[in-house]
């Protein structure tokens, strides 16, 4: 990394060949009504739950974060998806 514009660059996810057509896919998955329930509830099992607790081995706090991303980047793609 060489500065500021360097953060402002695609993630990985937006750079994949296809990225859009997948975006698209993960939106139309989750468009339903069931797909909605679904969404909702991943996002209450593992976004709105701590990802790491006093005590708790750090390792549980990286496999959550993972979890958590999953969920991050499905909500994205459905995003991105919507503004296209």
């Amino acid at each position: 990394m060489s500065g500021w514009d360097d953060l402002d660059e695609a993630t990985p996810a937006e750079k994949e060949p296809g990225a859009l057509d997948i975006d698209l896919l993960v939106s139309r998955t989750f468009a339903s009504d069931e797909g909605q329930k679904v969404l909702a509830w991943m996002r209450e099992f593992y976004l709105e739950r701590p990802c790491w607790q006093p005590g708790a081995d750090a390792s549980l706090g990286q496999y959550r974060e993972g979890q958590n991303s999953v969920i991050r980047d499905i909500e994205l793609r459905i995003k991105k998806a919507r503004s296209k």
